[in-house]
């Protein structure tokens, strides 16, 4: 079975949109630490934030397991 790093794919897509991690914290009423460690691999999102995730850096939840 193939591995999904959600935490890969969160920061490239970020990256790709130029939104800081300050902004989708924002956006998701969490703290910006909380993002740096999704995106450190250190933990994951909670599955129900994915939607929320997605929508706001303009992708599908699909794409992050892709």
């Amino acid at each position: 079975m193939k591995k999904v790093i959600i935490s890969e794919k969160l920061k490239s897509y970020r990256y790709e949109r130029n939104i800081t991690q300050r902004q989708l914290a924002d956006v998701l009423g969490i703290s910006p630490q909380a993002i740096s460690k999704w995106e450190r691999d250190e933990c994951c999102p909670d599955i129900a934030l994915l939607p929320l995730i997605a929508d706001a850096i303009g992708c599908t939840v699909d794409d992050f397991f892709a």
